[in-house]
């Protein structure tokens, strides 16, 4: 049950890249709600089969989540929207609850993390080949057909781009604890092959988390196993070889054909491109016009005269915190996801190393999207959270005494 958990919780977490590929896609059931439903069974066993131990660190973040979840609903009250209320708000209010404690539950128990971590380095390799043999056949138009809805143009080239970028950072982790060169060598290898895909979903923020935790996660084992000379060169040699290989493959036009991910990059200013730019300053000057209590949740994009479409909020949660709930929102999402962060910091330098490593892989990729993409409304926003503040939870098998005398 404990693996099963692990297993079922990476799942859900990258539904979404499952269901952009063919297979995904043809499934008769919806992935996403099977994958949480048996989550929520199994945590329901893992709790009670287990006693918990909390770090005192964690009181601040989680008592501003709940927090932060009771402004939300409040902060509805005065919300000009209707249909993106009525969305967003049991997303972030029911949803991130249970994603939050689904990650905290998983990495409390060190077999269900490393079961998540393995799920994880599979889905990622299993997102990449299918994204390789739609191009090899014709059959993918990276980053959306023509005429796509937008949801469906943020699953395939920015979620399976967080797979790919999880899955090239734990298998990076996997050669820094391998012992002997073929075994590290051969993972190095995975690794390598992992971060080529990266270029082909032609997710821009997807390609700097991939960045980002590929230098981090394994510095993390190097650095703790002694090696610490490794672990400084380890970040300079992973941006170093990002930035040769992409300079190989743009200096061939025919290495280049099909690698979204270099054609995004080549279209000038990032943010602008995006349309980031626009949309966080209109998050900006609208959420100062409304202090201190903000344009009420799901309010943005009527405010910034899109109307209800909750695709163009604003892309970073700072500024939708600030933007939708006001000051009091701002402070709250900072103590909960900041505090968290901070908290997490602290608590890696105490657990082993693995584990501090593969936290790390797993939430580093969307630390960083939630600054650049996402709403509150994200599940897997909530749960990477919930990673990070589990390095201060630990489980420990609970022992019925009438089991164990019947078992005598």
């Amino acid at each position: 049950m404990i693996a099963l958990t692990g297993i079922l919780a990476a799942i859900l977490h990258f539904a979404g890249a499952l269901k952009s590929t063919p297979l995904g896609a043809a499934l008769p059931f919806d992935l996403t709600a099977v994958a949480a439903i048996g989550l929520l069974a199994a945590l329901v066993l893992l709790v009670a089969g287990h006693d918990w131990r909390v770090d005192a660190l964690l009181g601040l973040p989680l008592a501003a989540c709940g927090a932060l979840w009771l402004w939300m609903v409040l902060a509805g009250a005065w919300s000009p929207s209707r249909s993106i209320l009525a969305v967003k708000l049991p997303d972030v209010v029911l949803v991130g609850p249970a994603m939050l404690a689904a990650g905290i539950a998983v990495v409390a128990q060190p077999r269900a993390l490393a079961r998540c971590a393995d799920a994880t380095l599979v889905i990622g390799m299993f997102v990449a080949a299918a994204i390789a043999w739609g191009l090899a056949t014709d059959r993918v138009v990276l980053g959306g057909l023509p005429g796509s809805s937008p949801d469906q143009v943020r699953v395939q080239y920015q979620i399976a781009g967080l797979a790919i970028a999880s899955a090239a950072a734990l298998a990076a982790i996997r050669a820094a604890e391998a012992r002997g060169i073929m075994a590290g060598g051969g993972w190095l290898g995975v690794t390598a092959l992992l971060a080529a895909a990266a270029l082909m979903p032609g997710g821009r923020a997807a390609f700097a988390a991939l960045a980002l935790a590929l230098s981090v996660a394994p510095a993390i084992v190097l650095w703790r196993s002694g090696l610490r000379g490794l672990a400084l060169l380890w970040p300079g040699a992973v941006l170093v070889g990002a930035a040769a290989a992409i300079a190989v493959v743009q200096s061939d036009p025919s290495l280049a054909a099909g690698l979204r991910t270099l054609e995004r990059l080549s279209e000038g200013e990032v943010a602008q491109s995006s349309g980031r730019l626009p949309l966080w300053r209109a998050a900006t000057e609208q959420g100062g016009a409304a202090l201190p209590w903000g344009l009420g949740t799901g309010g943005f994009t009527i405010a910034a005269g899109h109307g209800e479409r909750r695709g163009l909020y604003p892309h970073n949660h700072l500024l939708e915190a600030l933007a939708e709930g006001g000051l009091p929102g701002l402070l709250l999402w900072l103590l909960a996801f900041g505090g968290g962060g901070a908290a997490a910091l602290v608590l890696g330098a105490r657990t082993g190393a693995g584990r501090a490593a593969r936290v790390a892989a797993l939430a580093l990729p969307m630390a960083l999207s939630i600054m650049v993409s996402t709403d509150l409304g994200n599940r897997m926003a909530w749960f990477a959270l919930g990673l990070t503040l589990g390095l201060g939870v630990a489980a420990a098998p609970r022992h019925v005494p009438a089991l164990r005398q019947a078992q005598l």
